[in-house]
């Protein structure tokens, strides 16, 4: 088992003795969304609002495990498996952090729900920008559209700029903090335009190869 799933493994192992633990202080009906502004906005009964997010995370994580062995070109996923794995650590423990955010939040404690999450969003928007950066073509990881899906070259072109793209929304995410009346628009649409940019980028690249 490589290093990384067995992280993985203990995060996962963690967020259910958390559940268990949890459980008991929990109300019946527990906050499960959140709006702009931070606060609840939808809900859902205690047993899913405890154990959704420690289930869909192991549910995640088999399918990561499966992506490098089912993947057509599997072989490239290994030239930049350990950045993958790496990745695969961070969103578990992403979604960890956001489900201790829920508990505590569930059991009294008040905060701004939107901005205790931006740093934690930035580091993922950037190391999402390395693994782009780093990818290899396949069919899971990376941007991938109908012209980078082609030939190596438009990929790596595209992929290139495309993870020093999403580096520079994870710091202009994390500038929110300066404006948190601006939450949404500091985080949302600059990835909203690096994923239209680096769509119509790769389409370029491929007519000009």
């Amino acid at each position: 088992m490589r290093k990384g799933e067995i992280t993985v493994l203990a995060i996962l192992l963690l967020s259910f003795s958390a559940g268990v633990y949890f459980y008991p202080q929990m109300p019946d009906v527990m906050a499960s969304h959140w709006n702009a502004q931070g606060g609840g906005s939808s809900y859902m009964s205690k047993f899913w609002g405890v154990f959704l997010m420690p289930l869909l995370c192991a549910g995640l994580f088999v399918f990561f495990i499966l992506i490098p062995r089912i993947d057509p070109l599997k072989g490239n996923i290994e030239k930049f498996r350990n950045y993958y794995d790496r990745f695969v650590v961070l969103i578990i423990l992403f979604l960890f952090y956001v489900y201790l955010l829920a508990i505590f939040w569930n059991k009294g404690a008040r905060f701004d729900m939107a901005l205790v999450m931006v740093p934690a969003l930035g580091a993922l928007f950037y190391f999402c920008g390395v693994l782009i950066e780093n990818s290899k073509r396949n069919w899971f990881i990376g941007i991938r559209t109908p012209w980078t899906l082609t030939g190596d070259a438009v990929w790596d072109r595209t992929n290139k700029l495309g993870g020093k793209l999403f580096r520079v929304a994870a710091v202009i995410a994390i500038t929110v903090l300066l404006f948190p009346k601006h939450a949404l628009l500091f985080v949302v649409v600059p990835v909203i335009f690096v994923a239209v940019f680096t769509f119509v980028y790769s389409y370029f690249e491929y007519q000009k190869a």
